[in-house]
């Protein structure tokens, strides 16, 4: 549906893009331990709210950051993703909201074990944990604006955390190489999955 028909729409209908202090008395009212159970929430699409998730992590309403650690925790709790689309969802609202990069910044890791027995937890921005396996993957995103690779950890929902300088360079002291599909891969163990990174033959030579 185009977008001037789906104001129209929504005019008849008398739906109301909610404000921020709206989807937050909502999600409250809907709180539960954790992330709320969007996926199970079916609330008709309200439209587009001037909140965006900025590279580094830092949540911006109408242009502005949001300064309380607990209101973005509240609105992280919320969010889903369907497509390449975002979306803050609560039992009784919808609204489409930007992203620049990943929703998340994985700010930290703990490792345990090593080998196939490795566990890498990671904790995000918004203080979600999440342990590395096969449905939580570790991947290396290539940006063809600079060549450079980034990379990202899943956390739940097709929603993905970069992971920050510092904890990778923790990363690259734990990965190892692995013989796959034929090549040589330098990447990391977590929850019996191997997730290559890099070719082995891309290392620089010590």
């Amino acid at each position: 549906m185009a977008k001037p028909q789906l104001v129209k729409t929504m005019a008849a209908q008398n739906i109301v893009t909610p404000s921020a202090d709206s989807l937050a008395a909502s999600a409250r009212a809907a709180a539960t331990k954790g992330p709320a159970p969007v996926h199970l929430w079916s609330p008709p699409f309200c439209g587009d709210i001037d909140m965006e998730i900025r590279r580094d992590g830092t949540w911006l309403y109408m242009g502005s950051p949001i300064g309380r650690p607990a209101m973005v925790r509240l609105f992280a709790s919320i969010l889903k993703r369907e497509g390449d689309a975002y979306f803050l969802v609560t039992p009784v609202e919808k609204v489409g909201i930007r992203v620049q990069d990943a929703p998340f910044v994985a700010v930290d890791v703990s490792p345990t074990g090593t080998g196939p027995a490795q566990r890498l937890t990671f904790t995000t921005h918004v203080g979600d944990t999440v342990t590395a396996d096969a449905d939580h993957p570790i991947r290396m995103a290539r940006k063809p604006d600079t060549g450079g690779a980034v990379p990202y950890v899943m956390v739940r929902a097709g929603l993905e955390a970069r992971i920050d300088r510092k904890t990778f360079y923790r990363l690259a002291d734990l990965g190892e190489v692995v013989a796959r599909d034929g090549a040589d891969w330098f990447g990391l163990w977590s929850g019996g999955t191997f997730f290559p990174l890099v070719p082995a033959a891309d290392l620089p030579a010590d």
